[in-house]
């Protein structure tokens, strides 16, 4: 007989009863959920804090050796910038100033700490839609762009808004999409060079001014054509050792790279949520070994029979684990579902960077599919002690 023409045994056992089956699917599910939300949380907190490092408009990046992470405001001298341009290979070098400011809800008067981005308006320093189209309103006094993925503490997140920046008047002249982190507190602000330094020059006794001698982040770009890391090389063996020299982005040795291994390694986020999402795997082992188990337990009777029949262990293994595997990918879909709009709203609600891409959807299948698997083989037991005698003795 023909393989499709057989009758799909396990398939029927699980949808004879469509309100237990639909109820085994919400178990699979739920766990899929824990695990998307677990594993997603965890992506999210390391993918925030990386997200701003892939705005920057630079292949090379200097920072002062002593910054670590973006949370740590450690500038350095602007000189280092004029000297890097002085190297072969450098199209061009331009700073980025970074501070952190108290900004007032224009509604509820409250104070909440920012995070305010700044550079020379001549200069493309970030890659972030909506500076470009507000550069001539950006030119002007006391003038700034929102993000409208900062967190709603900050109150309205819209061009028109008058308020309070470090106890000075700003209004804001138009809006970006970047979103919060570790180092932003509530959200950022984009300003120019100049307007930077009407806000930080003169912040009072407790509270270091700024000028433009230093630099927070050193942005260059490279000739086309050119080798970025023996550019690297060259820039971190020639210029003083009081700054740091690295590509942008990359695997290993980035700018990137040092701020992910930073809060894997000095925080405790990822064993946290790994753990909870191990967890949750076995969560979903022990709820579809229940579904699995009453399954077999209703049909007791017609396994028995089955064996009677002729059929062997093996034949009755593979029903549950196709019942496992039919589990594993019809629960899969409505816990991809729902995690996908939790994840909506949790990154509305947060602003950190929820992102579900095919190599997690794959990673946390693989997960359901052995947590499936796992649980089909611990219940073919009880299939496997039937005993004919049983039933027609």
């Amino acid at each position: 007989m023909y393989w499709w023409k057989r009758t799909p045994l396990a398939l029927l056992n699980l949808i004879h009863d469509r309100r237990k089956f639909a109820t085994s699917l919400a178990g699979v599910g739920f766990a899929v959920l824990l695990m998307f939300l677990f594993t997603g949380f965890k992506n999210a907190l390391y993918d925030s804090q990386i997200q701003l490092i892939d705005r920057l408009n630079a292949d090379i990046v200097i920072i002062n050796r002593l910054k670590n992470n973006m949370f740590v405001p450690e500038p350095f001298a602007r000189r280092r910038l004029y000297q890097a341009k002085a190297f072969d290979g450098v199209q061009a070098a331009f700073p980025l100033y970074i501070s952190e400011v108290r900004w007032k809800n224009p509604v509820t008067r409250k104070t909440r700490p920012v995070r305010v981005l700044a550079f020379n308006l001549a200069d493309s320093a970030l890659t972030i839609e909506g500076i470009q189209e507000n550069l001539d309103a950006l030119r002007l006094p006391n003038t700034a762009l929102i993000d409208t993925r900062a967190r709603a503490e900050v109150g309205p997140r819209e061009a028109g808004i008058i308020t309070e920046l470090a106890d000075r008047e700003v209004r804001i002249v138009g809006t970006f999409e970047l979103g919060t982190d570790f180092a932003s507190g509530n959200g950022n602000l984009i300003m120019s060079d100049q307007n930077f330094l009407r806000y930080f020059a003169d912040r009072g006794p407790e509270e270091d001014e700024r000028t433009f001698s230093t630099v927070d982040i050193g942005l260059i770009t490279v000739e086309p054509g050119s080798d970025i890391d023996d550019l690297v090389q060259q820039l971190g063996t020639f210029l003083p050792n009081d700054v740091k020299v690295m590509r942008r982005s990359g695997p290993e040795n980035s700018f990137e790279d040092q701020e992910r291994t930073y809060w894997r390694e000095n925080t405790n986020i990822a064993f946290v949520f790994s753990l909870l999402t191990v967890m949750s795997f076995f969560v979903g082992i022990i709820l579809v070994y229940q579904i699995l188990y009453t399954d077999v337990a209703d049909h007791w009777s017609e396994y028995a029979t089955l064996k009677a029949m002729g059929y062997t262990n093996w034949f009755l293994l593979g029903v549950v684990i196709q019942e496992a595997i039919i589990l594993s990918v019809l629960g899969f879909i409505p816990g991809i579902i729902i995690s996908r709009l939790l994840y909506i709203g949790a990154g509305n609600a947060t602003g950190l960077f929820f992102l579900m891409t095919l190599e997690r959807i794959i990673n946390i299948y693989l997960l359901t599919f052995v947590m499936c698997l796992i649980s089909g083989a611990i219940a073919v037991r009880k299939v496997q002690s039937a005993d004919p005698a049983e039933v027609f003795g």
